[in-house]
């Protein structure tokens, strides 16, 4: 992954922490899934950083997963077709299909952990 800078401002989201079940598991969907760059710490914690390098986080255990009406996260992608294939295939769970918020391009899925997320592809 190239080395980017973050952007600093007020207001900007910049850390998230993510409950997880096994750690390990849900690092490798978000590489796999997402590209996300997977960063260990001598003392064994796993941290993230999302595919352009502006968000960072980490997986947390002892958490429940967010799993209800609430806040949902959404993850931009080039191809939503192609990524909730790639969801299916790595454990991940469609719980909205495309279609749904229609003219917008979106899916919601939970990750390994149960988590909800949603994807947003831009038009254009």
């Amino acid at each position: 992954m190239e080395s980017k800078k973050p952007t600093f401002g007020h207001g900007k989201i910049c850390y998230i922490e993510v409950p997880a079940a096994d750690i390990a598991a849900s690092a490798a969907f978000f590489e796999t899934v997402f590209n996300w760059h997977i960063r260990r710490d001598n003392h064994g914690g796993v941290s993230f950083d999302d595919g352009v390098g502006q968000v960072s986080g980490m997986w947390v255990t002892g958490r429940n997963p967010t799993d209800g009406c609430g806040l949902i996260v959404s993850i931009m992608v080039d191809d939503a077709a192609a990524t909730v294939a790639k969801i299916e295939a790595n454990a991940g769970i469609i719980v909205q299909p495309i279609g749904k918020d229609f003219p917008e391009i979106t899916a919601a899925f939970k990750d390994p952990a149960g988590n909800l997320w949603s994807i947003y592809q831009h038009r254009g």
